[in-house]
């Protein structure tokens, strides 16, 4: 089977464990979860430079995140054979490389390009990560502390995505959005090479699934297209029918390949658990409906309200500030409540948050937008860990890796769709794009909190 490996062998220690791997992992980790954000803030200025159109600013946000989604599983069993640090070391590289082909793109095509690129380097990087804490941190209480702090990475670095595009692309243009992970990346490889041992290659049970991943990875872009090109002005139908298409059979594909796979890269097993299925289909559910917004409200701010890109990322802030302490609180509240009522009480909160935005227009003040941004920001944050946490309960002890992964992959895609489906809203005008893109989000945050309120694990807690 190929997961996520999380189980790497450690030499012995003797003593405090040393800090500096996980400041190398996180580091990565960081770049990864930043590059989904930061670049949000620089649409406006793209489309003027380069043409892009609402189409070509969709790819450039979805085609890192589809890659990055498309290649979690594959790259979870690349660092299984051939150890975390390798495959975390050749995913700085690429992430590197690709960042600088985005930085000096002459076009929208080869921004694009380099973006899906940049997404294979993020999707080798998170699995190595986690297999490189395991490894590092044996003793298990500094082993949960380091997971601890790789999990609020992701809140501080999607926090700090717009804040921080805001002041690039004010000060050096929209290209520094992407230089900034130059010297970043660097830093991270000189600490792998000094303070990450070599981890040893795991055995080689079975193949690493390709026809399933191409499968699997042919499917999901299908769908994206599909969403994506049934905005673009004067795009044939037969070609979003064709894509469309495409998907579905890329599902089946995949679906059929691994029934009859000796050593699957996904147990399709996990899925006839109500709990297990329930809580994936919120990971998609809630990043759809904040990812979707967190595309719309920059150009929101841009071309409604006029605000300069320092001024939107700031603008943002309600919206992205809350997510780590979103986070920390939902991680603390599950501890002692289970899965189930963080989740509900989340999902409830970012539902109003996004049923906010039905307010905006063009002399909308900001302050009219505080709440509903914040709302959307804190309730996603406290639904995330319980939610994580309702996976790996309802999976199988020997399946967690697998679940893992299969969550993360959900949430990105997720993310892919919400860029997709709320970007091709806008096709008849921005504000009103906006206010159905409000209410879709909405509906299915209480779709996330319908199912988790049926199916989620409850709040018995065992020792």
């Amino acid at each position: 089977m190929t997961t996520i490996n999380t189980s790497a062998p450690a030499p012995a220690r003797t003593g405090r464990a040393s800090p500096l791997p996980l400041v190398t992992v996180c580091l990565g980790y960081f770049l990864v979860i930043l590059d989904v954000t930061v670049v949000t803030v620089a649409l406006p200025d793209l489309d003027r430079a380069l043409g892009a159109g609402v189409t070509g600013l969709q790819w450039t946000v979805d085609g890192y995140t589809l890659v990055f989604a498309g290649l979690l599983l594959f790259c979870g069993g690349l660092a299984d054979r051939c150890g975390g640090r390798t495959v975390f070391l050749a995913g700085l590289a690429v992430f590197a490389a690709a960042s600088a082909g985005c930085a000096l793109a002459p076009s929208i095509a080869v921004l694009v390009a380099a973006r899906l690129v940049q997404g294979v380097g993020a999707a080798m990087l998170v699995p190595a990560s986690l297999a490189l804490l395991r490894a590092a941190y044996p003793e298990p209480a500094a082993r949960a502390r380091a997971f601890g702090v790789w999990g609020a990475i992701a809140g501080m670095a999607a926090g700090a995505g717009p804040v921080l595009g805001g002041v690039l692309v004010a000060s050096f243009g929209w290209r520094a959005v992407f230089l900034v992970n130059l010297p970043a990346t660097l830093v991270a490889l000189v600490l792998t090479l000094r303070h990450i041992p070599r981890s040893p290659a795991g055995p080689r049970r079975g193949g690493l699934d390709v026809p399933a991943q191409t499968a699997a990875a042919v499917s999901v872009a299908a769908l994206a297209a599909g969403c994506i090109e049934a905005g673009a002005p004067g795009q044939p139908r037969a070609i979003v029918v064709g894509a469309f298409a495409l998907a579905v059979l890329g599902l089946a594909a995949f679906v059929f390949l691994e029934r009859r796979a000796p050593a699957p890269m996904l147990p399709l097993a996990l899925f006839r658990g109500r709990a297990f299925t329930a809580a994936t289909l919120v990971g998609v559910l809630l990043n759809t409906g904040f990812y979707g917004l967190l595309f719309l409200a920059p150009l929101y701010f841009q071309r409604v309200q006029h605000y300069s890109a320092l001024r939107t990322g700031f603008a943002l802030l309600p919206a992205v500030g809350l997510l780590a302490v979103g986070s920390a609180l939902g991680g603390r509240l599950t501890a002692r409540t289970g899965p189930r009522p963080p989740m509900v009480a989340g999902l409830v909160i970012g539902a109003v948050g996004l049923a906010g935005w039905l307010c905006a227009g063009p002399g909308t003040p900001y302050a009219a937008l505080v709440g509903p941004m914040a709302a959307a920001g804190f309730g996603t944050a406290l639904t995330m860990p319980s939610a994580t946490a309702a996976v790996m309960e309802s999976a199988p002890g020997e399946r967690g890796g697998a679940a893992a992964a299969v969550f993360n992959a959900a949430r990105q895609l997720g993310s892919v769709l919400g860029v997709a489906v709320f970007g091709t809203l806008t096709a008849g005008g921005l504000v009103p794009g906006l206010h159905t893109a409000a209410v879709v989000g909405a509906a299915g945050f209480l779709v996330a909190a319908l199912l988790t309120a049926r199916w989620a694990p409850g709040t018995d807690r065992t020792a």
